[in-house]
């Protein structure tokens, strides 16, 4: 599971980077710096990035997430600084670990 959402993720990005001017460096993977220091999105890009990573979870997993909300923002490292981050984020919010 971890590999297909953290595909999920890298598919999005790319979809993304297409409206961007600075883009995402998925070619760095689950290292690709997203929000926060050496990030490159903004909140608005960020927002637009999270919507689809959740449509894109429930079509594949058929589980409906959300995952900005009080949770995702009171996580002591946040967990939008990378894909990998975002990534394992997403996992335990399926998991039901979080």
């Amino acid at each position: 599971m971890g590999e297909k959402i953290l595909d999920i993720i890298i598919s999005q990005a790319k979809e993304l980077n297409e409206q961007l001017t600075n883009k995402i460096s998925v070619e760095q993977g689950a290292d690709a710096p997203l929000f926060g220091r050496g990030g490159v999105l903004d909140s608005i890009a960020l927002v637009t990035l999270v919507v689809a990573v959740e449509q894109a979870i429930e079509d594949e997993f058929d589980t409906a997430l959300t995952i900005a909300d009080e949770k995702a923002m009171s996580q002591k490292v946040s967990p939008f600084r990378t894909v990998g981050s975002l990534s394992e984020y997403v996992q335990k919010l399926i998991k039901g670990e979080i």
